[in-house]
């Protein structure tokens, strides 16, 4: 809302009216109905299941396909008002809500190391003859042979830690103004997140376990894997930030939409060190380790 003479009546930013949040809703919630029909067949009667077993998983694909559409022109009508409406009182609240996002993914991961400590720690007591008779009363469990730590998990331990650097690398050099070497940043954090991804999914490939094998692989699938598609959606959130830094988007003072990202990968960093110490190192214990 502007004065008379065209000034700005205050620094925040009201939004138009959007229909992105309820196509949103409508896509989840077909989303969430595919999915239990991939699940189960059988959930809306016998007349649905057999048209649910001749398209198999397709059925979650208008929920899945409407997200993706609504997160593009959601985020697309994001970016052209933040180069006009982003104040700085509007950039602080920003910067407060990707806090709590955050703070929100830590909890997250919170609970799989959770899982994965009370079985380590642990793996059986005479209070527990189930936990007991499935672990073998030792951690990891009897029978199971780990990856190496210090092969490829070590190998993808130093690609994070390169990729935190090069991200910072951008980051100062959009402070100073220097498109090129914002561009030359991020492109190599985008090309370090992917090799990373494709390191994880050759380790995933050769695993010497599966998921559903016992309560070590299905924790060290779940807090891997999740973090595996944390990086997976950091690389894309940076991918969006190379084309527009490639567009000149960003000014030294007005680049929330890079600082977000660079945050959420600082983040995605900080876990994987974690995971690495915890689960591929520590939570190794003595088992003997598998040969590719």
């Amino acid at each position: 809302m502007n004065m008379a003479d065209g000034t700005p009546k205050h620094p925040y930013h009201l939004v138009d009216p959007s229909p992105w949040p309820a196509l949103g809703a409508v896509g989840a919630l077909l989303l969430a109905i595919g999915a239990g029909l991939g699940m189960h067949p059988d959930m809306l009667g016998k007349g649905i299941e057999s048209i649910v077993k001749a398209v198999q998983w397709w059925v979650i694909a208008p929920g899945l396909g409407l997200i993706l559409a609504v997160m593009f022109w959601w985020w697309s009508d994001v970016i052209a008002e933040s180069r006009k409406y982003h104040t700085a009182v509007v950039q602080l609240g920003l910067r407060y809500g990707m806090i709590l996002f955050i703070a929100s993914e830590v909890l997250f991961f919170a609970a799989f190391f959770w899982a994965f400590f009370d079985a380590a720690l642990y793996p059986g007591a005479p209070e527990q003859p189930v936990r007991t008779e499935a672990t073998g009363g030792i951690w990891p469990p009897k029978g199971v042979s780990i990856i190496a730590p210090f092969d490829l998990p070590f190998m993808n331990t130093l690609i994070l830690l390169l990729s935190g650097t090069t991200v910072t690398w951008a980051h100062h050099a959009i402070l100073e103004g220097n498109k090129r070497d914002a561009v030359r940043g991020l492109a190599l954090t985008v090309i370090l997140g992917i090799f990373f991804t494709g390191v994880q999914a050759y380790e995933y490939i050769n695993a010497p376990f599966s998921f559903r094998e016992n309560i070590y692989s299905s924790t060290f699938f779940m807090a891997t894997g999740f973090h595996g598609f944390h990086v997976l959606v950091g690389t894309t959130f940076l991918l969006v930030c190379l084309f527009r830094a490639m567009a000149g988007h960003f000014k030294p003072k007005q680049h929330f939409g890079f600082e977000a990202a660079a945050w959420y990968w600082h983040f995605v960093d900080v876990v994987w060190l974690f995971l690495f110490f915890c689960i591929y190192w520590w939570g190794a214990g003595n088992a003997p380790i598998a040969l590719h």
